[in-house]
């Protein structure tokens, strides 16, 4: 069995950024993924929007995160070269009855430390002429992102600080190292030979079985996080919900994302934009899954379109349907099922399962990917590791 200081089980936009704060604070790193490269999963399959975390509970580690995360990503960005965009974002309400809602989540983002700017419905035509609304807010600190580029900074830094990347490497379970002469073993001062039950083993998959012995275990793999740890922590709550994208064909309208009021499963059918301004519509969520199959079913389910038109119109009434085109799905994980509120991300440490070098992150959904380099700090206080050399960027 061999050794190994830090294995980061994922390689999805937190595993990186977990990644590179463990190497930049001095430990020898193992990235195992599953798929053929780093990233295909969930963070190749959103919105690429960072939030300004107005929508999420009070005290939440959404809130807190998203936030923290959002200054952090803006820096890190100018820093490294990412490209981004800081195009801000119009809540809207498109109906008198939605009023109460719109003015509750600018209390929620009061609260959180985000400052938005409420907007009548001439001044949100003036800013998006295209829109019909009857009032809204206006989040300035709200951007786009290549998350493609995102990843691959992060995953330069964790090799530059001594980080390894093995692709097409499942994880299949995690448990603790026994007392017994046989396996991996270290001799004590007595020479007796006996399995260091210090160490987490990592049960590996793939064309080469393999286990390896940790010290450091941080269990970033998305929808299987929970299946992978279920050895060591037992059964935690996993859902999945799939969500579409729609592209829209030819010149945009738009010039700033556009949300509608949120649904309890998540934000709406929303307007963003990539860097190149063109225009997407999503995420829906219609379809929740118990399990996420292996490799993911990510096909694009037909008879959608007119659903999404629907919705559209609410806050665009002019769009032609006709130039909808299916783009692309994502599977969130998330820790609560349909017809339940949103659920928080779960970082759950040793203080709640007794283990040290254990940290299991659960539901893992937007704002993950806003939420990067914070939740990676996160991570290194759960292991009581210093966090400074992950601060300088």
């Amino acid at each position: 069995m061999e050794q190994v200081d830090a294995v980061v089980i994922g390689a999805g936009v937190v595993g990186l950024a977990v990644a590179r704060a463990l190497a930049r604070a001095g430990h020898e790193v193992l990235i195992l993924e599953s798929a053929e490269a780093f990233g295909t999963g969930t963070s190749a399959r959103n919105s690429e929007v960072i939030h300004a975390g107005l929508y999420y509970p009070t005290g939440s580690l959404k809130a807190r995160l998203c936030v923290q995360g959002k200054e952090m990503l803006y820096r890190y960005c100018a820093a490294r070269g990412v490209p981004h965009q800081r195009i801000g974002k119009l809540l809207v309400a498109t109906s008198s009855a939605e009023l109460p809602s719109l003015e509750k989540y600018r209390t929620q983002a009061q609260i959180n430390g985000v400052t938005l700017e409420p907007l009548d419905s001439a001044a949100v035509h003036r800013l998006e002429p295209a829109v019909r609304a009857v009032a809204g807010l206006w989040s300035e600190s709200t951007g786009i992102i290549d998350s493609h580029g995102l990843m691959l900074a992060l995953l330069g830094d964790a090799e530059a600080a001594g980080a390894m990347l093995v692709t097409h490497t499942p994880v299949l379970g995690l448990d603790r190292c026994q007392s017994s002469a046989t396996g991996w073993a270290k001799t004590g001062g007595t020479g007796a030979a006996q399995a260091d039950p210090s160490r987490i083993r990592v049960h590996c998959g793939g064309s080469s079985p393999m286990t390896l012995a940790a010290r450091i275990v941080v269990n970033s793999a998305g929808h299987s996080a929970q299946a992978v740890a279920r050895d060591l922590v037992g059964e935690v709550p996993a859902h999945h919900a799939k969500g579409h994208y729609f592209t829209l064909s030819g010149r945009s309208p738009f010039s700033h994302l556009v949300y509608p009021m949120p649904n309890h499963a998540g934000l709406g059918i929303h307007v963003t934009l990539d860097l190149a301004g063109r225009c997407r519509f999503g995420p829906d969520v219609t379809r929740w899954l118990n399990r996420v199959p292996q490799p993911a079913d990510y096909a694009f389910e037909d008879g959608l379109k007119e659903t999404f038109a629907q919705a559209i119109r609410l806050y665009w009434p002019d769009l032609d349907a006709d130039r909808l085109q299916p783009g692309y799905t994502g599977i969130r994980p998330k820790v609560t099922g349909p017809n339940e509120a949103a659920g928080d991300f779960v970082i759950q440490g040793p203080a709640a399962h007794g283990m040290d070098g254990l940290v299991n992150l659960f539901g893992i959904e937007s704002p993950g990917l806003t939420s990067s380099l914070a939740i990676a700090e996160a991570v290194l206080e759960q292991l009581e590791i210093a966090i400074g050399a992950a601060q300088d960027f």
